[in-house]
């Protein structure tokens, strides 16, 4: 049986499912995007965390309680996706902070994210 691998297109829609899981804070839904040993480095520079636990108490620290995304511009080609975003959280009596960030992803032969790395800093992250 001849199994056909995902597209760029099928890796595409699972990186705008990330964003949709990220917005609703769906966060065990979020790691289940991701393979069994797949890495995050978020940002480059900082701690990796690998597999899906981690990944899982990764994004459940993510601050505030409201989120909501934009994808500025996405290129998907291959096993590979790089992505410029912006994240706006919610933190409640401290206002609204957005981060502009550049994404890569690479995926396996089954579609699941294999590794991500979000490049950004703290001049990146601006109150709204």
């Amino acid at each position: 049986m001849n199994i056909a691998m995902p597209s760029a297109q099928d890796n595409a829609a699972t990186v705008n499912r990330y964003l949709e899981l990220l917005e609703k804070r769906q966060f065990d839904a979020i790691a289940d995007l991701y393979a069994a040993t797949a890495a995050v480095a978020d940002p480059v520079g900082g701690e990796v965390h690998i597999g899906r636990e981690a990944i899982r108490g990764f994004y459940s620290t993510v601050p505030g309680t409201d989120y909501e995304t934009e994808v500025v511009t996405l290129r998907a080609l291959g096993n590979e996706v790089a992505f410029f975003w912006r994240l706006t959280l919610d933190l409640g009596d401290a206002g609204k902070m957005r981060i502009e960030n550049i994404s890569t992803m690479t995926f396996d032969d089954e579609g699941k994210i294999a590794s991500m790395k979000a490049y950004w800093g703290p001049e990146n992250m601006v109150q709204v």
